[in-house]
């Protein structure tokens, strides 16, 4: 691992990245801090590793460097909108801003989104939600990893879906979870520190546990609370694919693949806290609820109770004082795209 590195550095090489591969300044910039926040918050799998994989898939043309998504139905709270293959990201950040737009005006909206790409972290875009003083929910469609409960064909994804509230506190309240036993990108960073991963996380291609990352990636993953993980991961691709007419099951491609379009979809919805209560009294009853779960008994060996989205704001603060680490081959990769871009860098360029 190489540590005490500098994030604002991380972000500045990686917008030049994507402003060479064709990206505003704006939306290199919005690209990167998605990229570089992961690791922040302490998700190395959905961070500075995937730079290659969307610079791949735009040098390919299967990505388009757009993140504007045409309105095809408006109905006011309700929308429908296109992303003809653009920037994942993009597309929904840009949604995120129509949507609270929307929830300001009718109290709540929906949009569902068709033809855009993966997006990276679910929390980025609820986060943002959340801080305009609105209850969030994203969820995505993946590319196949886990089989249907009693089957063995690989035909749904890990199909995450991210919500997200105000609290009184610094962070938000943020759940953002895949329906699987571990994201996917969890057993790719595991291949690129060379460690094995938990024996209940994946089955090889032979269909039987292991150990192995490379197998897991040629296998597939196991749903996270048996049923229960395929009904949800389900339901997410109902919402995101099946309801936006976009890819859905099998038809969705991973944004590690350099030569064919996602087809991923999304559902966002939003809903203005403020048209119900005050966000004041809401975010005051947030506080009770926090307090409660904190004040409890802790469990044994237990290192504190935390609420979702609270330990990923710890450790970005963590990082910003301490630097982040990264893995080796995750460093010389992307010095070595870099390089390929004739983007001049190093090493100690990148350093705290």
């Amino acid at each position: 691992m190489v540590t005490a590195l500098c994030p604002d550095a991380l972000r500045h090489l990686i917008t030049d990245i994507y402003s060479r591969l064709g990206l505003s300044p704006d939306d290199a910039a919005l690209m990167s801090d998605t990229l570089v926040q992961a690791d922040m918050w302490g998700h190395s799998s959905h961070g500075v590793m995937r730079t290659s994989w969307y610079g791949s898939r735009l040098q390919s043309g299967v990505m388009r460097p757009s993140g504007k998504a045409e309105i095809i139905t408006d109905t006011g709270p309700l929308l429908h909108l296109d992303g003809h293959d653009g920037v994942g990201q993009l597309i929904t950040a840009h949604t995120a801003q129509m949507v609270i737009s929307r929830a300001r005006q009718f109290g709540i909206c929906c949009a569902s989104i068709r033809r855009s790409g993966h997006f990276g972290t679910a929390m980025y875009f609820t986060k943002q939600l959340a801080e305009a003083g609105m209850i969030g929910f994203l969820a995505t469609n993946a590319s196949p990893a886990m089989p249907p409960w009693g089957g063995v064909e690989k035909l749904v994804g890990n199909n995450p879906q991210s919500w997200a509230a105000p609290t009184a506190s610094q962070a938000p309240f943020i759940l953002d979870i895949a329906h699987t036993a571990v994201a996917r990108g969890k057993i790719y960073l595991a291949r690129e520190k060379a460690e094995p991963i938990p024996s209940d996380w994946a089955l090889g291609p032979d269909g039987q546990p292991c150990t192995d990352p490379a197998q897991a990636i040629l296998g597939s993953l196991l749903p996270m609370a048996g049923h229960k993980g395929f009904g949800m991961s389900a339901m997410m691709d109902i919402l995101s694919g099946v309801l936006s007419g976009s890819a859905f099951g099998p038809d969705v491609v991973g944004p590690y693949v350099a030569d064919k379009s996602s087809g991923a979809g999304h559902f966002m919805m939003a809903i203005d806290i403020s048209k119900i209560r005050p966000v004041d009294d809401f975010t005051s009853d947030m506080a009770v609820m926090i307090k409660r779960w904190k004040d409890s008994q802790k469990a044994a060996l237990s290192d504190g109770i935390f609420y979702p989205g609270e330990k990923e704001y710890l450790h970005a603060q963590q990082r910003e004082t301490d630097g982040l680490s990264l893995p080796d081959n995750t460093l010389t990769s992307l010095l070595s795209y870099a390089d390929s871009l004739d983007i001049t860098t190093s090493l100690t360029a990148l350093k705290k």
